[in-house]
């Protein structure tokens, strides 16, 4: 009985997930999805035909062919809904799979939704956090914002007696069922196109699907965005002009997220926040240092930092919000970051040459001398320019592509600070277009180039080292036997090293096999049944 009911169970998946593909297919075939997409990759015309068929019925979608390609699929996914948004939006992340020009028009993508009912969201809040805990929140307003996986409400909790204004973020109703849903149908979309059309192999597209689903369920667990809020906020505490609102932990569960309400006005009101009497350049410059100082102290950083999500109050303090999005880097990659700019800076480009080398960033083949003169050929143009248009995100850019020509990989959260560091260099130039980039980021790099290399710093190194020498000494004879082992394999040819250690995606491939392999089967027993009685 209980196999019967395994074997019912995984049939109605297998069906559900084609019926949201076919869901999903009208809607790439009337959205206009599918037309912008032919016209960027040329897909097979019986493709194209395909949807056409399947969206007969569907209301088709007029494209604006005054617009770029990349506006009009922005467009597109902005009418398909939830999925289809965090799936551009995530992509305007990873321009080394669909091109620099196409990330940035898929940046513009607005994640707004209608709002759901206010009572809705009360019954969410009493669920989540409990009946004791929701008789302390009173005055639930109207949500201030809504987007697709959740919406923000302004209320007053009761803490220690005293009345406090805070942000209520809540998830949408059955959100997490319907995201996962449609990835699932997306993940088998990708499979199929995958393994049809061969030159979509390189667009790693089930890879893509994979990543966003890890991505955004995290997301859709608020109590991470809380904890993230708040290792930002312990990180910052002590950071003069950089405010991030404080989380309240008795009020915050998987799909509710409780904050200091923000007090002040968008960092986009530049006209409100200069007639306050706030000095426009030191808030500019201000904003670049509090980004560099985050992302090379401590090695995590705000990944969002659009206007949107940053705040001025009426002392010029900035505050940040939306955590969903957060940057992390090694102690490596952080002397990476600090030294390659630094010597750019200084436009020493044999020692940014070194640190590549003595970082093993680049094969140790590869002509020093060769790879520095490249180095120049991108640092020289850009002193070249005048001071207003000089970039250190759009520097990392081109960096990255020289690097590459050398058979250097770059890495994901590398990728992720260079757009960040775009966003904030737009946001400062906005506030104060002289903004000097390379002066304003020189004090922060100099101190923690500093720091690093001094006397006591380098003293705290060895003695954790030799502490965790010590400590592993006596497991050294059972690690020689594993190495011993190790080595064996190896020689014996039963050991590859270069397989991949993504579990998750080779089970999730696995899995997208034997569906099918079901479908196959399904359509088979339709066709010889319809054969036996016909």
């Amino acid at each position: 009985m209980e196999f019967l009911r395994f074997t019912l169970d995984g049939k109605f998946k297998m069906f559900n997930r084609i019926f949201q593909l076919f869901k999903i297919g009208r809607k790439l075939g009337s959205s206009g999805a599918i037309d912008t997409i032919h016209e960027i990759y040329n897909i097979p015309t019986i493709i194209k035909i395909f949807f056409n068929f399947i969206s007969i019925g569907s209301e088709k979608k007029y494209v604006n062919n005054i617009k770029k390609p990349g506006e009009k699929l922005c467009d597109a996914l902005q009418g398909m809904g939830t999925t289809f948004i965090k799936l551009g939006q995530f992509l305007a992340t990873r321009p080394d799979i669909i091109g620099q020009d196409m990330a940035n028009d898929l940046e513009k993508l607005q994640d707004k939704l209608p709002a759901f009912d206010l009572i809705e969201a009360k019954k969410i809040l009493k669920k989540e956090i409990g009946e004791e805990q929701f008789k302390n929140i009173f005055d639930l307003k109207e949500p201030i914002a809504a987007a697709s996986i959740a919406q923000v409400h302004i209320a007053k909790i009761k803490i220690n007696g005293e009345s406090k204004e805070v942000a209520i973020k809540i998830l949408r109703p059955e959100i997490e069922k319907l995201f996962n849903e449609e990835l699932d149908a997306l993940m088998l979309f990708a499979y199929i196109i995958e393994n049809t059309i061969k030159k979509t192999k390189r667009l790693k597209l089930v890879e893509v699907v994979h990543l966003l689903r890890e991505i955004t369920n995290i997301e859709m667990d608020l109590r991470f965005e809380a904890a993230a809020a708040n290792e930002l906020y312990e990180n910052t505490i002590h950071d003069k002009g950089f405010n991030v609102p404080k989380i309240y932990w008795n009020y915050t569960s998987k799909r509710v997220l409780t904050l200091d309400k923000v007090e002040g006005v968008s960092i986009r009101e530049q006209k409100i926040i200069e007639e306050s009497g706030i000095d426009l350049k030191n808030l500019a410059e201000s904003l670049i240092q509090h980004f560099l100082r985050q992302a090379v102290r401590d090695g995590f950083f705000h990944g969002d930092m659009h206007q949107g999500n940053l705040f001025v109050d009426k002392n010029g303090n900035i505050i940040p919000v939306d955590f969903g999005i957060m940057g992390r880097l090694d102690k490596n990659n952080r002397m990476y970051l600090a030294e390659i700019l630094y010597g750019f800076i200084q436009r020493d480009y044999t020692k940014v040459a070194e640190v590549h080398f003595k970082a093993g960033l680049v094969p140790q083949d590869v002509s020093k001398e060769e790879f520095a003169q490249a180095l120049r050929s991108v640092g020289e143009p850009i002193f070249g320019q005048s001071i207003k248009d000089i970039s250190g995100g759009n520097l990392l850019a081109q960096l990255f592509e020289i690097t590459e020509k050398f058979n250097m990989t770059t890495q994901t959260p590398l990728l992720l600070l260079q757009k960040t560091m775009v966003v904030v260099e737009g946001v400062a130039r906005k506030l104060y277009p002289e903004t000097n980039i390379w002066e304003v980021s020189r004090p922060i790099l100099e101190d923690w180039i500093k720091n690093l290399k001094s006397p006591k710093t380098g003293i705290d190194n060895a003695i954790n080292t030799s502490a965790e020498i010590f400590k592993r000494i006596p497991d050294f004879p059972g690690f020689m036997d594993k190495a011993n082992y190790a080595l064996q394999l190896i020689a014996e040819g039963k050991l590859n090293l270069a397989t991949s250690n993504n579990k998750a995606l080779e089970i999730e491939q696995l899995k997208l096999k034997s569906l099918r392999n079901n479908i196959v089967f399904a359509i088979l027993g339709v066709v010889i049944f319809i054969l036996l009685v016909f």
